[in-house]
């Protein structure tokens, strides 16, 4: 860091460069407006997440379930997973929020905001079912296998010994989703809705300068940076925690 430091100050551009990006004053005035917007980024966030949890796990059970007659249900969950996984999140929220209103149907919401959630709920719900797969391929077989002897049927078994155990593993891993979702709301703002990004894009070019940009990135390393060390605190304690079973 202390080499970059003095290569950035020490290049030809860096007065121009501080100028442009690190103007205190205008800092100071767009904080309020821009901080006022990131509560935008903040509620996508949370009303995306309320559906993603959910979501991810029922594709994650879809694709977990056994034998031939499901084999349709697997396709499918593969299918989706692979299909949103493959295609770029901004695509698909300008492909969501633009076409769908098009579309002229009365009973269809024409909000900015439900297409951008439900764009974000529709990625992200296949990136977390396969960290929810994982989870529940990482609990041995036999584990079911007991259960099924004590007499669960195979719903039952999933529900009250697999998907405890694998939901728990897979708690850290999740938590790095969430700091993804929570960096990928900034992209709504190719939609028109007025978020953190939007509000500092509409400053820069009412000041002509690149500050604003400064402020949301503030501002979304003020929210990922302490869900970056929670995960990492997790990882810590359940590696702990396995070391103290082997131990054991």
């Amino acid at each position: 860091m202390a080499v970059v430091v003095v290569i950035v100050t020490r290049s030809p551009g860096w007065e121009a460069f501080k100028a442009y990006f690190l103007d205190g004053q205008i800092y100071r005035n767009s904080f309020p407006e821009i901080l006022n917007a990131f509560w935008l980024n903040v509620k996508l966030f949370c009303v995306a997440e309320m559906f993603i949890l959910p979501a991810a796990l029922f594709v994650a059970v879809l694709r977990s379930l056994p034998g031939p007659v499901f084999f349709p249900l697997r396709a499918l969950a593969i299918v989706y997973a692979d299909l949103f996984r493959g295609i770029p999140t901004i695509l698909v929220i300008s492909i969501l929020g633009f076409g769908m209103p098009a579309l002229g149907l009365s009973w269809m919401p024409s909000s900015q905001f439900f297409w951008a959630v439900v764009a974000l709920v529709l990625v992200y719900t296949a990136y977390v079912s396969e960290v929810y797969r994982s989870g529940i391929e990482s609990v041995h077989p036999s584990q079911e296998a007991a259960a099924r002897s004590l007499g669960l049927s195979r719903g039952q078994s999933l529900r009250f010994v697999i998907l405890p155990q694998a939901v728990r593993r897979v708690i850290p891993p999740l938590l790095n989703d969430f700091i993804g979702l929570q960096k990928d709301t900034a992209l709504v703002g190719t939609l028109g809705v007025v978020e953190a990004f939007k509000q500092a894009q509409i400053d820069q070019s009412a000041t002509f300068n690149g500050t604003p940009y400064l402020v949301a990135a503030t501002l979304f390393v003020l929210i990922t940076i302490p869900l970056a060390r929670f995960t990492d605190w997790l990882i810590a304690r359940d590696r702990k925690r396995h070391q103290a079973g082997r131990l054991a």
